[in-house]
């Protein structure tokens, strides 16, 4: 079998890409460099801002998400990870202009959910506005018969303030209060899980300080590209 290539569609934002690198790095079987994966990654930040897109205030990121798509098949990979859970949105019709496969992390979360706690029956979803509003994961797990719960309108105000902060490089403890403040809400509301749905959220949250379950999507997603490049998946 030729050596599998896993291809990142980046850029959205710069740090999340790395940090999807970071956790494929992490979860490779190895002991030496040459037993890692073969990555190509095209960082673009020059794709236009999802949320604004979705909220019918900005450009439309599908031609210059096809474009780094398109750019990555030519090199070679042979599967897209996205690490942007916003970007997911457009991500029917970017799979309709490429002939490669797109590994979903909204499906993949859903997923490793359902196997790691079947008893579940609700979420929690912290993530940018245009992840929220786009319902990407409320319909992703509909289908699973789960039910997704988000912050009240002020609480996700600040979610995605706090989102900002990380892409700047600004966040610190109160960032960090914040995220982990709010997902602490929707576990009283009843979320037997917190997905961390956007790939900063995961740059400024610690796991270890709170009593509720994390889902981290940015390493669901990394998990399901090393298992396809290990030939685990097709």
């Amino acid at each position: 079998m030729a050596e599998r290539v896993i291809g990142i569609l980046g850029g959205m934002g710069p740090y999340a890409t790395a940090d999807l690198f970071r956790e494929i790095i992490r979860l490779t079987p190895s002991r030496r460099d040459q037993e890692h994966i073969r990555v190509l990654i095209y960082s673009n930040p020059k794709i236009p801002d999802r949320t604004s897109a979705i909220l019918g205030k900005g450009r439309d990121p599908l031609p210059a998400l096809v474009e780094t798509a398109k750019t990555l098949e030519k090199a070679g990979a042979g599967i897209l990870a996205i690490p942007c859970n916003a970007a997911h949105h457009f991500l029917p019709r970017l799979q309709a202009r490429i002939n490669i496969p797109i590994v979903s992390m909204i499906r993949e979360t859903c997923v490793e959910i359902c196997l790691r706690a079947p008893e579940v029956k609700a979420v929690g979803l912290l993530a940018a506005t245009g992840t929220v509003l786009s319902r990407v994961y409320h319909e992703e797990f509909a289908r699973a018969g789960v039910k997704v719960l988000v912050p009240d309108a002020r609480s996700q105000e600040r979610v995605h303030s706090a989102i900002w902060q990380v892409k700047a490089g600004t966040h610190g403890r109160v960032t960090q209060r914040t995220f982990e403040s709010i997902g602490a809400k929707l576990s009283r509301r009843g979320a037997g899980a917190v997905i961390l749905g956007c790939t900063e959220i995961p740059l400024a949250f610690a796991p270890d300080n709170v009593d509720y379950i994390t889902i981290n999507a940015t390493q669901v997603l990394a998990q399901a590209a090393v298992d396809w490049a290990l030939g685990k998946r097709r």
